[in-house]
């Protein structure tokens, strides 16, 4: 009786409205490279044969996606084709003609992708949308990082950490996990290059690896000063622009707290893509066991989020 009389509601339904959930679907359905995106992983992607058919490469990359979007584990994003119809369209997912992707399947694409290391090749491909979209990198170069935590408790099939994640301390507090390093055009806030790391690596260590070679210009937080040499090794005609030490033992210097304030104006804008990664996104902790499997989702997820924070000029709305 109940499900007769949802079906009937749902015949005779005259109002609705599109949800945040809907309406950001379909903005991101305008802005993501399809076609670019599944070009890259198809080579890779199993072919039809004589057993069990693969689910279509397309509904495997939204998946994938979605996942991101909505901070989803494997079976999270089985569960929620199933409750929600709005992730089902965006995904091409029709239950009247197959199941939804399961779990396992959904693992499996993700390994592919980690395999055959796609998802940094999806960060190049993007970024090269973007430039063909005149979004281009230019000669200034942001670095930092950010600390995304990890489990730290040993109740689980080994009784172990995660023995590629280690502990820092950050002001007084100690955290556990790893560390998420990016290297951000100082003009229109793309990142272009990611490396992931222990929480305990320092930010200073990772510098030239993220800075890709024509800068003229590097920025970065105190934690990277003194390293003026290794950025002219990385990018020899760059100006070091990072933050100075301050404060003395019975002084503080004013011109050099004048000048951070300055520099820290540009140095402010590498803090966009963290907020949304993290508060967009909703990714706040480590989901995989192990640096590589977290770095290939790290650099698939930095695509997604060039793409979020140009959404408006890749698809301007009412146009």
């Amino acid at each position: 009786m109940r499900q007769a009389t949802l079906a009937s509601q749902a015949s005779f339904e005259k109002f609705g409205r599109k949800g945040k959930r809907e309406l950001f679907l379909d903005r991101m359905e305008q802005v993501v490279p399809w076609s670019e995106l599944l070009a890259l992983v198809e080579p890779h992607y199993p072919k039809a044969g004589n057993g069990r058919q693969p689910v279509g490469l397309a509904i495997m990359l939204r998946t994938y996606f979605l996942q991101q979007w909505f901070n989803l584990s494997d079976p999270g994003m089985e569960e929620a084709f199933y409750d929600s119809p709005a992730l089902r369209r965006f995904a091409g997912v029709d239950l009247g003609v197959a199941a939804a992707p399961d779990e396992t399947t959904i693992l499996r694409f993700r390994h592919l992708l980690e395999q055959h290391e796609l998802c940094g090749k999806m960060l190049d491909t993007v970024n090269l949308y973007l430039d063909s979209k005149g979004i281009r990198i230019s000669t200034g170069t942001i670095v930092d990082a950010t600390i995304i935590a990890a489990p730290s408790s040993t109740k689980n099939s080994t009784g172990k950490r995660d023995p590629e994640m280690h502990q820092t301390r950050k002001g007084r507090q100690w955290y556990f996990g790893a560390k998420a390093h990016i290297g951000v055009d100082s003009k229109e806030v793309v990142v272009h290059s990611v490396i992931t790391s222990a929480a305990s690596v320092a930010d200073s260590h990772m510098l030239p690896d993220l800075l890709h070679g024509g800068e003229k210009k590097v920025w970065g937080d105190a934690g990277y000063q003194g390293q003026t040499e290794s950025i002219h090794e990385a990018a020899p005609d760059a100006q070091d622009m990072t933050n100075r030490r301050t404060k003395f033992k019975n002084y503080v210097d004013e011109q050099a707290k004048r000048k951070n304030k300055t520099k820290s104006s540009v140095r402010a804008k590498v803090e966009h893509p963290f907020r949304i990664l993290k508060r967009v996104f909703g990714f706040i902790k480590v989901r995989y066991r192990g640096l590589k499997k977290n770095h290939e989702w790290l650099c698939a997820a930095f695509a997604l989020v060039n793409l979020y924070q140009h959404r408006n000029r890749l698809a301007p709305q009412g146009a």
